[in-house]
Parts: structure tokens; C-alpha cells; sequence
């Protein structure tokens, strides 16, 4: 599977934020981009930590990490990479469950 998503990149990873800050950052760009966006998945890799939790430990040597490939099963449209890749979030627009 290649990675079928818009990637949004945003830093260089210098800027030493923290996954709360890189949240709400990702969350403002998703919001410039999608239709009111909802983060389905994500990637903290100073923390090694990612949601939905253990979606990557059966991927071994796939193209995509476990939490990407569960996004895009699930209709994301966009992965907001933050700092370089320090900090990974997925988003589709809510679309058919608004309402």
C-alpha cells in the first residue's frame, strides 16, 4: 500500500514542541485544508507512541505504519507531519457524520 494521503508538512524539527502543542498546531492546518477534520490517527515518535495503539506491531517491513494504513481504511484524507516527523496526524473531514 503506498501512502495515498495529501501530506501537509509543517517545521523542520527544531521547534522542540510537545505532542499537545503539535496537536493543536495539526489541528489549525487540518482545519485550513478539510472540512471540519477529525484526527483518526496518530504519531508521537520521541515517545515511540502511536493511536490506535499497536496498529504498526504486525507491519514489520510494510510500506506504511500501522497507523497511517488504519486511517486511510478509514477514509483520512490528510497526514499533517509535524517537526520533521517528530509528530504524525491523520485526518479525514467528517463529511457523511455531520449532523
Amino acid at each position: 500500500m503506498k501512502r495515498p494521503l495529501r501530506s501537509l508538512h509543517l517545521g523542520d524539527g527544531q521547534g522542540g514542541l510537545d505532542f499537545a502543542a503539535a496537536k493543536a498546531e495539526a489541528d489549525r492546518a487540518a482545519a485550513r485544508e478539510l472540512a471540519e477534520p477529525v484526527c483518526l490517527s496518530w504519531y508521537d515518535r520521541a515517545a515511540d507512541r502511536e493511536s490506535p495503539a499497536h496498529a504498526s506491531e504486525c507491519h514489520g517491513d510494510c510500506e506504511v505504519p500501522g497507523y497511517v494504513e488504519y486511517a486511510v481504511n478509514r477514509g483520512a484524507e490528510l497526514e499533517v507531519v509535524v517537526g520533521g516527523g517528530a509528530y504524525v496526524f491523520c485526518y479525514r473531514p467528517l463529511g457523511e457524520f455531520a449532523g
